[in-house]
């Protein structure tokens, strides 16, 4: 990075192999980086709509890859 550039070094390991979807895909970065999130913030930031979001969370948390409590999603560890 150079001296003006402010983005955050962040490292995310490689993406689950079962994941085939680019809005699951993206929805896993996404936690993986902001370590949890609420649905609402997933719908906003990734402008989903909340219906598609159910359906990709709902496939990540059958797949053991993602953690729902409360009303915040993270990456299971």
């Amino acid at each position: 990075m150079s001296v003006g550039d402010t983005r955050s070094e962040t490292t995310v390991d490689a993406l689950p192999d079962e994941l085939d979807s680019p809005r699951a895909k993206l929805v896993y970065l996404y936690l993986s980086v902001a370590e949890d999130a609420a649905l609402a913030d997933l719908q906003e930031t990734l402008d989903l709509k909340k219906i598609t979001l159910f359906s990709i969370l709902d496939t990540l948390q059958r797949r053991d890859l993602i953690e729902h409590e409360g009303e915040t999603y993270a990456v299971a560890a």
